[in-house]
């Protein structure tokens, strides 16, 4: 079993929305274990306080130290072996499907910490991150969203979540995007299924997906058909 803590101050948040579908079915089964922990219920400020003001000036606020290491040493008190701690960041390498399959078969438990405002001093990133992960190149206001991402394509890599012929056959997965998807009726707005896909003759579906997939991937996103830098 998987085990994904996340620290943040919005933990309602994931509750909301991984509570359902595919990944709160995951939990329900036992197959993977997730946790939100509230940073702020670590501060040792009489008001609760998790940020201020940046040394050298400058606008926003920034996350304070001592909330977020009081929280993950709650978390990892007891622990034989250091959990591999993310910090979802926009400076961080962009997220990946082969990443999340790299994560989900590395790592038995993992911390996902959120920062906020201007981000988290930087004696956090030094003493406690492993990996900084983006998802792409722009700025959000926090990292839960990011967050809630990773765990959504990881989870979808640990062994039972979905089934496993589907999840061979998705976007991404071989490099290529995924062939069109068609279900009933068989004609709808005048526009029908093709004809191979009613036929029954699984190795001419099989032949036309290759192909649809190929040709979507280079209208699409021809640059992952680009050769890959050495």
């Amino acid at each position: 079993m998987m085990k994904i803590d996340v620290l943040t101050l919005f933990p309602g948040m994931f509750e909301a929305v991984l509570g359902d579908s595919i990944i709160g079915r995951a939990a329900e089964k036992g197959l993977l274990h997730l946790q939100y922990t509230n940073i702020r219920d670590f501060s040792l400020d009489k008001h609760k306080r998790v940020d201020d003001y940046p040394y050298g000036a400058g606008g926003g606020m920034v996350m304070a130290p001592q909330p977020i290491y009081t929280a993950y040493q709650h978390l990892t008190e007891g622990l034989e072996e250091k959990p591999h701690v993310i910090y979802l960041s926009p400076q961080g390498k962009v997220f990946t499907q082969e990443r999340a399959k790299a994560l989900a078969s590395n790592y038995s438990h993992l911390i996902l910490l959120c920062g906020h405002y201007e981000g988290v001093d930087e004696r956090i990133i030094e003493e406690i991150v492993d990996e900084e992960i983006s998802i792409g190149d722009y700025v959000l206001t926090g990292g839960e969203i990011p967050a809630m991402a990773v765990i959504d394509a990881v989870a979808r890599m640990i062994p039972g979540v979905v089934q496993h012929a589907n999840a061979e056959s998705e976007s991404l997965e071989n490099g290529l995007l995924e062939y069109p998807q068609y279900t009933r009726p068989p004609e709808f707005l005048g526009r029908k299924v093709p004809d191979v896909l009613l036929s029954g003759h699984h190795a001419e579906i099989v032949k036309w997906r290759h192909q649809k997939s190929l040709e979507r991937t280079a209208k699409k996103r021809p640059d992952l058909l680009a050769p890959k830098a050495e």
